[in-house]
């Protein structure tokens, strides 16, 4: 059964380094980012702010497509998307299982004053993963999020990559 790993992080967490990481272990990778980036450039910039979520939509729809098939095909999949709402997290998860595929939710905790410090760093690129985040917005981000419940039984990455491999090793055989 092919394993579908579903990051769950705010902006900064470190869901895109995951993602590469386990596409680097054969997963396939799909970045709603990217595609955005890739279809309409880069946030903020080439476009306004405010239609961001305007232009996700279709993007996101697409990428659920393309999820489904790689699953049906029997590939693992990484969905680099942060999932915040823990409805948008089930929602996903379903549609892995009506595929055929093994959900995984991987939650990546991260402090603000850690976020705050990666973003710094990344607000100065203008790639893809770059989004322009400013501390306010962070604050935003927070309010939105819903930290995984113990219920909705998540593996938390603790910046351990070969943890993190290996407990989703253990997941696919059954652990």
């Amino acid at each position: 059964m092919p394993l579908a790993v579903l990051l769950a992080g705010l902006t900064g967490s470190g869901k895109t380094t995951v993602a590469q990481a386990l596409a680097s272990h054969g997963f396939t990778r799909l970045s709603v980012d990217e595609e955005v980036h890739r279809l309409h450039g880069r946030y903020g910039v080439d476009y306004p702010e405010h239609t961001y979520f305007e232009r996700e939509r279709p993007v996101v729809a697409a990428i659920r497509q393309r999820f489904i098939k790689e699953i049906e095909a029997g590939n693992d999949v990484v969905l680099d998307h942060g999932l915040w709402r823990r409805a948008d997290r089930d929602a996903w998860r379903q549609t892995a299982r009506d595929a055929g595929g093994h959900p995984l939710v991987v939650y990546l905790p991260a402090d603000r004053d850690e976020l705050l410090r990666r973003l710094v760093e990344r607000n100065r690129r203008e790639d893809a993963n770059a989004l322009t985040v400013t501390p306010e917005a962070l604050d935003d981000f927070f309010a939105r999020f819903d930290v995984p419940a113990e219920s909705e039984k998540v593996v938390v990455y603790n910046g351990d990559l070969g943890a993190l491999v290996a407990a989703i090793t253990a997941a696919r055989d059954g652990d």
